[in-house]
């Protein structure tokens, strides 16, 4: 039987992304997500229904157009949803754009990570070997604050982190910050230490919660569970920053 690629279920696209990766980028986000996390600002991408069907070949074609906006710096990012539920796709995908010599960001939040899957390791190291740079959100460093937030754990998420930092894979950090939920002090602390603990770190990022996906709730009907959040102070982003040590990693 001939052997049929995977077929990937894409959300969207966007084809000049700024705040994806080095340079511009044509970004790609992919349909599913497993975790529910409350201040998601694209909850229409959790479904792993709907989305758009495309080939690994004819969404590279389509991509490789806009290759003139890249420059030397720029190149292809796909976010999410969470991009490593389709990870044959995803990997077939960033093989045919390194063939060609594309910069490839993975913007993950690491969730569907299988460390003790020996099956599941190859096929993430065949990813990472056509991967230039992973994006990683971490959410929260404590086990039980990551449950309440997303439910689920993120024992399985570190684990990726370190796993990636052994293959020499190079990483972005980044942290959400919301005032009352993401930002204590003593849960920086920590996850500044773990990010030390990794080798390939070059830049750690803090991005201010905002409430601009808070209609995207609504339209779906889906009660939104941060009604009294509102977005950090300038201070309260540069005190994050401060804790999380994001000065050291400039990259």
């Amino acid at each position: 039987m001939p052997h049929c690629d995977p077929v990937g279920l894409v959300h969207s696209l966007e084809s000049f992304g700024s705040v994806d990766g080095p340079g511009v980028r044509f970004v790609v986000f992919l349909q599913g997500c497993a975790l529910r996390c409350k201040y998601c600002h694209n909850p229409e991408t959790w479904s792993a229904e709907g989305g758009t069907e495309w080939s690994p070949e004819k969404l590279f074609q389509h991509v490789w157009r806009y290759r003139n906006y890249w420059g030397k710096k720029g190149g292809i990012t796909v976010s999410g949803g969470e991009p490593l539920r389709q990870m044959d796709f995803l990997t077939k995908f960033f093989q045919l754009a390194r063939a060609k010599g594309v910069h490839t960001a993975l913007d993950t939040a690491g969730q569907p990570f299988q460390p003790d899957d020996p099956a599941y390791l190859a096929a993430f190291d065949t990813l990472m070997a056509s991967t230039s740079l992973v994006i990683l959100d971490l959410k929260e460093i404590d086990p039980e604050k990551h449950r309440q937030l997303t439910g689920r754990d993120n024992a399985n998420i570190l684990a990726m982190a370190r796993h990636i930092s052994d293959l020499g894979v190079p990483l972005w950090i980044r942290h959400v910050l919301v005032p009352g939920l993401t930002d204590d002090e003593e849960g920086l602390r920590r996850t500044a230490d773990f990010i030390r603990s990794l080798k390939t770190v070059q830049r750690v990022e803090v991005l201010p919660y905002h409430t601009l996906g808070l209609f995207k709730w609504q339209k779906l009907g889906i009660s939104y569970p941060l009604p009294d959040a509102v977005p950090p102070t300038a201070e309260q982003v540069r005190r994050a920053e401060e804790l999380l040590e994001v000065a050291k990693y400039p990259g």
